[in-house]
């Protein structure tokens, strides 16, 4: 059986156990938990190489067993008369019966079909998947996505990649569930009924896998797992907003419990439910062609974002942003990927960069420096509360002084953003960073001691609200408004959703913004889309 969001059967099954139904989490689904069996929620890949695949599912027994072993079969039909590879597993309710198992043997650049037999010769549903090329590929395509909140739409941008045949592999860069409870989603904004469970803020291992379920029975994402391999790496509303490696915005510990025991949960659901390795950053070779980087910048190394807030209520505001931007924001001890991480991707890109003609790292925050326009109180929406009013004079008053509207990005790490990107430059890499988080679509030039590093594309949201939700003014000005205020912006959408697609060949990468007509309803047409390149060598972004 394989669950589907629609039927409203978002179930974690028997990988709670029976007193999972006594906890919060599950008393409003005790009759689903005690039912749900077979292969509930259809198959995933990832962690591609050249001749390798992790393979994915989750298999409940009808019976009482504890433990159980599942066989991976992997063929060059989906018929499966050729079938090549495979391997057996384990799995139980230890580890809430999901299974993961990397296979071996494959040749390089080929497309799988793929598939789990139960104990009693249930089959799993079919996947689709494909290795890595070696030696020189003449194109690649990797479509990307962040940020989907399942309350807030429709899941299109998933359905609408998972139907073309030109993409090779999905790169997920962050915010794949959201953590909050219905409480918090804002009035209106719900779509179709699509209430994830649990219905409040997850903070335990049987909340987190609970969402998780909920999530993975959408049919649009379940079918994008299906068709391509997923390269994913988590932001911060996998654990919770803002997070960093000793707390979260969204992490009250005298309410909440221990950010430690959290945290652990939150890693340990994500790496049960996803097909990711338990490494914390991987490289992917991509032939000659390119180098792909899955990095992490949450929840092992990040450091405390600095704070801004005392500043804004200084009784001598100006003096106090001053002190700020010369002292605590330059502190070089701050830091996104820990000097550990930081070590190792300078030392691919430096090695790399002599073999694969681009580097692409995925990174769940944007590093293109972004400060608020002086013009943006005056696009705010009349019924904007003046707290929030508030909040926008206090970044453009930031602005005048050259700090970020959000710290809890690249921006905020000015120290780190820079050893970054002269890595990249000491390197002398095509740098193509690939990022999410904001909600809205952004593409940066990067520079770095006035030379060109690399450029940026950023993805917009799948369903999560963006700017367009704050400001009543023609997007287009909001956007020309954005890039007049920051040099290294070249283009930016504050108002839709959707997924971007890169497309990688020798001499360019070009990013392909889509725009879904709608997220409220079932509707995988296109309202447009704006495509931007950047040539080989010149590092400087193109339309």
């Amino acid at each position: 059986m394989v669950l589907n969001i629609d039927r409203r059967r978002l179930i974690l099954g028997a990988g709670l156990g029976l007193g999972a139904v006594m906890l919060p989490a599950g008393q409003a689904l005790a009759a689903e938990l005690l039912g749900a069996t077979g292969f509930t929620h259809n198959v995933a890949s990832g962690e591609p190489g050249p001749d390798s695949m992790l393979l994915w599912t989750r298999y409940v027994p009808a019976t009482g067993d504890n433990i159980l072993r599942l066989e991976a079969e992997v063929a060059l039909d989906p018929d499966f008369t050729k079938v090549v590879s495979g391997g057996s597993v384990r799995t139980g309710a230890y580890r809430d019966w999901t299974a993961k198992i990397t296979v071996d043997g494959l040749k390089p650049g080929t497309a799988y079909w793929y598939r789990f037999v139960s104990p009693d010769g249930t089959k799993s549903p079919v996947g689709r998947t494909k290795t890595l090329p070696v030696g020189p590929v003449a194109k690649f395509g990797l479509g990307v996505f962040s940020c989907s909140n399942l309350p807030y739409g429709v899941f299109n941008a998933y359905g609408h990649a998972a139907a073309r045949p030109d993409l090779d592999l999905w790169l997920h860069v962050g915010d794949y569930i959201y953590e909050y409870g219905a409480a918090s989603i804002k009035d209106g904004a719900l779509a179709g009924g699509r209430l994830p469970e649990p219905s409040t803020e997850i903070l335990a291992i049987a909340d987190y896998r609970l969402r998780y379920a909920s999530y993975r029975a959408d049919p649009d994402l379940q079918r994008l797992h299906q068709m391509a391999a997923m390269v994913a790496l988590w932001d911060d509303h996998e654990s919770a907003n803002d997070s960093w490696e000793g707390g979260a915005q969204n992490h009250q510990s005298a309410t909440e419990g221990d950010w430690n025991v959290r945290r652990a949960a939150a890693m340990q659901v994500y790496r049960e439910w996803m097909p990711v390795s338990d490494e914390p950053w991987k490289a992917y070779p991509i032939g000659t062609l390119a180098t792909l980087y899955r990095t992490e910048s949450r929840l092992l190394a990040r450091t405390r974002p600095a704070d801004i807030g005392a500043a804004f209520r200084a009784d001598d505001a100006d003096a106090a942003l001053k002190a700020f931007r010369d002292g605590v924001w330059q502190d070089p001890s701050a830091t996104m990927l820990g000097s550990t991480q930081e070590s190792w991707l300078a030392h691919a890109l430096k090695s790399n960069a002599r073999s694969t003609a681009w580097q692409l790292v995925g990174m769940g925050t944007i590093i293109g420096r972004t400060v608020m326009p002086q013009d943006a109180v005056g696009w705010l929406r009349p019924e904007t509360t003046e707290r929030k009013a508030n909040g926008y004079r206090n970044n453009i008053r930031a602005a005048k002084l050259g700090l970020p509207m959000w710290m809890d990005r690249w921006d905020g790490y000015p120290a780190a953003r820079s050893r970054l990107l002269k890595a990249a430059q000491a390197a002398d890499a095509d740098l193509v960073m690939l990022a999410g988080d904001s909600h809205n679509a952004w593409a940066y030039s990067l520079n770095e001691g006035g030379q060109p590093a690399g450029v940026e594309f950023a993805g917009q949201s799948v369903t999560s609200g963006g700017a367009e939700g704050d400001f009543s003014a023609d997007p287009k000005i909001v956007a020309q408004g954005f890039m007049a205020a920051n040099p290294e912006l070249k283009w930016a959408d504050t108002s839709q959703r959707g997924y971007m697609m890169v497309e990688v060949t020798p001499k360019r990468v070009t990013s392909e913004w889509l725009f879904l007509r709608t997220i409220k309803t079932r509707d995988t047409a296109l309202a447009g889309s704006h495509r931007m390149h950047v040539e080989r060598g010149r590092r400087v972004l193109m339309s």
